[in-house]
This record gives C-alpha cells, sequence and structure tokens, in this order.
C-alpha cells in the first residue's frame, strides 16, 4: 500500500531549519532597524522651529543627520524609489540594491570586517550610496536619478535644520538619566 499524500511527522523533532533561518531574519530586521529613530520622534511638530541663525542651522543639520541617520537613507531611498517608476530596468537595478542595503547596512547585528578591518557604518552609507548611484547611472534614468537625490538632500536638509535637537540624545546614558528624573534643576 502506498501512501503518496501522507506527510510524514516525527516526535520530539527539532523545528526545520527553514523556520529557524526564517526567525533568525526576524530578529536580525529588529536589530537592524533598532538604529533607526521612531518617526513620530522624526515628524513631531513640537519640535519644529526656526534656526537663530545659519551657525545655529548647520549646528541642527550635523546633529539631526547623526541622530536620524538610517531615517534619512530610508528618505531618500524612497524617494529615488519612486523617481525609478517609470524606468523598469532602473527599478530592477534599484531593487536589487535595496537587497544590497537590507543586508549590509539595515540588517547588520555586528560590525562588517573585511580583511579583518572594521568598516563603521559612515563608510558603509557612503560606499553603498556610491554604488547605488553609480550602478543606477549605468542604466540611463540620468536625470531621474539626479532629480530624486537632489530632492532627496533638499528634503533631508530642511528636516533637518528645522527639528530643534534639544530633545535628542545621541548618547543613551544621558536619555536614560533624562527619563529617569536624575536631572538636577538650580533652585530658585
Amino acid at each position: 500500500m502506498t501512501n503518496y499524500g501522507a506527510i510524514p511527522t516525527s516526535s520530539g523533532a527539532s523545528p526545520p531549519e527553514d523556520l529557524d533561518s526564517i526567525s533568525r531574519a526576524k530578529q536580525r530586521l529588529k536589530a537592524g532597524l533598532a538604529t533607526r529613530r521612531p518617526w513620530r520622534v522624526m515628524f513631531d511638530y513640537h519640535s519644529v522651529g526656526l534656526p537663530r541663525g545659519v551657525s545655529a542651522a548647520f549646528s541642527r543639520i550635523k546633529t539631526n543627520i547623526a541622530y536620524f541617520q538610517t531615517n534619512y537613507a530610508i528618505v531618500v531611498l524612497i524617494v529615488l524609489f519612486l523617481s525609478l517608476i517609470q524606468h523598469p530596468i532602473s527599478l530592477i537595478v534599484f531593487t536589487v540594491l535595496i537587497f544590497v542595503w537590507v543586508f549590509l547596512y539595515f540588517l547588520r547585528d555586528e560590525p562588517l570586517k573585511v580583511f579583518s578591518y572594521q568598516i563603521d557604518d559612515r563608510t558603509i552609507l557612503a560606499v553603498l550610496s556610491v554604488i547605488t548611484v553609480v550602478l543606477l547611472f549605468l542604466t540611463g534614468a540620468t536625470f531621474n536619478i539626479i532629480g530624486a537625490l537632489l530632492v532627496g538632500a533638499v528634503l533631508v536638509l530642511i528636516h533637518a535644520a528645522f527639528r530643534t535637537t534639544e530633545d535628542l540624545f545621541l548618547d543613551e546614558e544621558a536619555a536614560a538619566s533624562e527619563t529617569s528624573g536624575l536631572t538636577s534643576y538650580p533652585s530658585s
């Protein structure tokens, strides 16, 4: 007698390797996006204000780019994606590059090492950006790419200049002490 439709089962067996790798990928996705700041913090309308001068604007831009680095990369990539909808070849190349971005920039849970040298996130961001732009230029969508990069850069600079930085904490210890009420205030 044959059992063509039977599904083999085993008692006490460990989960299949595929489920384990999916679980690890989910954990890496969560850890990789942990460097992304919450969007509601980024777009908090209470934290928008005009800078007092050019030096204050540059200071805000520097702080906000350091703080919202992953968010800004996502914004620029979305603008670039939307600009390539009319160019299918460029869109395919960009989709492949998105997977490279996801695995090399967003999903890494430990530092990237090449020939025993540790590469920091800023270097990876710069190299991936250059590779993305060069490969997309080779697809023939030059004006769309330049326009999208300019629009993305303008969006990032406008947000970074007008987003106040008083409520941002680059140091996790400062954030913990601020939220726990350990901040001392001068007595009146």
